[in-house]
């Protein structure tokens, strides 16, 4: 049977490619990744688990609107909880638009601590730590 070990990457259109490459290389690097690829106007940064793609949008494209079909939100898992507050502190000298600062969210699970703020182009972006899932050792929560 096939099994998911991971997310591989994810792949963002963006209206404004120089902007959006300036944004995500700070954020990116700062959260351990490196620029892997540099096609032009596209680029990719890894970290050895997940790669981060941003690519220029059709010319016209519309942008995001949160609430359409589509994409909500990606969330970047960190290490310890921590690292959510070191990250809220570099978004807020970076002047990130931060929608909800570092917090817990016990609604969510045991010791899930969060920050949500927007890219350039109002996509929505969050880091998170969740102890809940790693107390589980990496093994899915059991079948309800």
């Amino acid at each position: 049977m096939a099994r998911v070990v991971g997310i591989d990457h994810i792949v963002l259109r963006v209206s404004d490619f120089e902007v959006s490459r300036r944004f995500y290389d700070r954020l990116l690097t700062f959260l351990g990744f490196v620029e892997e690829w540099d096609l032009g106007r596209t680029v990719g940064w890894n970290n050895g688990v997940t790669m981060v793609w941003v690519v220029e949008a059709d010319p016209g494209a519309q942008p995001h609107r949160t609430g359409d079909i589509g994409f909500h939100h990606y969330a970047f898992e960190l290490g310890a909880p921590e690292e959510v507050d070191e990250l809220g502190d570099f978004l807020k000298r970076e002047g990130v638009k931060i929608v909800d600062p570092p917090a817990n969210y016990p609604s969510y699970g045991e010791g899930y601590r969060s920050v949500f703020f927007l890219d350039p182009d109002g996509l929505k972006l969050e880091a998170m730590y969740f102890l809940e899932k790693v107390n589980r050792g990496g093994r899915p929560p059991e079948p309800k």
